[in-house]
């Protein structure tokens, strides 16, 4: 066995048949890391009959005195279910990147471990998967642990929703609670559009500070992934917005005085009429939101007579699949649920492509529990999803004497 380099013309060959090809190891994406201050590289595994067994992208910085950590985003292609040969790739790569400077590597496997359904029971699992585990620790990386939220690079979890089906038949499998919120967002006059621009500027001013990243990434994204990039955005529709937020006023009004009537109706035990004036309470309460609401359809109508981009996302197709690659919304319209009518938009369009399944991307593996991940896992999971959990995180240190010089320098960061 040896490691060659390759062109991105031969690593993308070899990817595109491997049972584990995913998007980021791809040229596309080399040619998206490179413009932000990465460097990038393609690897091959040759057997000793000559045959190109494995292929990786490493993308890498210097971090000092031209010491570099290299990372594979979404693993190395390789059957690690062979342990004598897992080694022996173990010991290429130390000797390879070891000359050219590389201190540590990176990978996590695009390998499924287990498949769960929208409650997190296990439907089926990988039965190689403890093997390949195994199989990489005894190599030499250092697995960096189970964790049910996020790891360092990519998520462990993920949430898919499978496609190629009769539309309403998916429409009435999901969770009731996100059925409401697509009708919700309908009704208050939020509508999906795709971008045939592929402008992804005003979807930056939604995921810019949560995702780290510059305006210049995204549109390299687009950019490099072509056609295969698009980008979707809700919009309010002002002049329905304001019409349906009259009438949802005008409603609860009606309501609220019917419910004063039996309140101040005598006739009636005093248990009932308490009953009755719980009822009017919280109608009080949305009285006032209406009323908020449409004093602000009132301004949008007037300053945005053309509508108002509230929330989007961008999506990447690979390998006869979507993949949301980021999304965001404006926090003062959380309420109107225009993340969920995307999601909707994009099972639709993609249902009627053939596409197999849309990737709604992370979550935390912990969904039947409270915690920090709680919004935004209830915004994919109820959407009947399939979630994947994969193989995880590993490390393998290639200098051990640079890379202990560089964590005592970077102890504080």
């Amino acid at each position: 066995m040896k490691i060659v380099k390759l062109s991105s013309s031969q690593f993308d060959r070899f990817a595109s048949t491997h049972r584990y090809r995913n998007f980021y190891q791809s040229s596309m994406y080399a040619n998206v890391m490179t413009k932000f201050g990465y460097r990038a590289q393609f690897l091959g595994v040759v057997n000793d009959q000559n045959k190109l067994i494995g292929a990786t992208l490493i993308i890498y910085k210097e971090v000092f005195m031209g010491n570099k950590i290299a990372y594979a985003p979404r693993g190395i292609l390789f059957d690690y279910e062979n342990a004598e040969n897992t080694e022996k790739l173990v010991r290429k790569l130390k000797k390879v990147l070891g000359k050219q400077g590389f201190i540590l590597l990176r990978i996590d496997p695009y390998i499924p471990l287990t498949i769960r359904d929208a409650e997190g029971n296990i439907m089926n699992f990988n039965n190689k998967g403890n093997t390949i585990t195994d199989n990489l620790k005894n190599a030499g990386f250092e697995y960096k642990g189970k964790t049910n939220n996020f790891e360092t690079e990519k998520p462990r979890w993920e949430a898919l929703v499978l496609l190629q089906r009769d539309i309403r038949e998916i429409f009435a499998k999901l969770d009731k609670r996100t059925r409401n919120k697509i009708r919700r967002a309908t009704n208050s006059g939020v509508e999906v559009v795709k971008d045939i621009n592929r402008d992804v500027t005003a979807l930056y001013n939604f995921v810019g500070k949560k995702d780290r990243k510059p305006l210049a990434f995204y549109k390299e994204i687009c950019e490099k992934y072509e056609s295969n990039a698009e980008i979707y955005y809700a919009k309010i529709n002002t002049e329905t917005f304001l019409i349906n937020s009259r009438r949802s006023y005008e409603k609860e009004v009606e309501y609220n005085t019917s419910l004063a009537n039996r309140v101040q109706d005598m006739s009636l035990e005093e248990k009932d009429r308490n009953s009755y004036l719980n009822k009017k309470m919280e109608s009080d309460k949305l009285i006032t939101a209406y009323k908020n609401s449409l004093l602000r359809a009132t301004d949008l109508l007037k300053s945005n007579p053309d509508g108002i981009i509230i929330a989007g996302a961008l999506v990447i197709k690979y390998d006869n699949a979507a993949y949301i690659f980021t999304e965001g919304g404006d926090d003062d319209y959380a309420y109107l649920n225009a993340n969920y009518l995307i999601k909707w938009q994009l099972i639709n369009d993609y249902n009627n492509q053939g596409l197999k399944y849309l990737n709604l991307d992370g979550i935390s593996g912990d969904v039947e529990k409270a915690n920090e991940y709680n919004s935004l896992n209830e915004s994919k999971v109820g959407f009947n999803v399939t979630i994947t959990e994969y193989i995880g995180e590993f490390d393998i240190v290639l200098n051990n004497f640079a890379f202990n010089w560089y964590k005592k320098m970077n102890k504080n960061k």
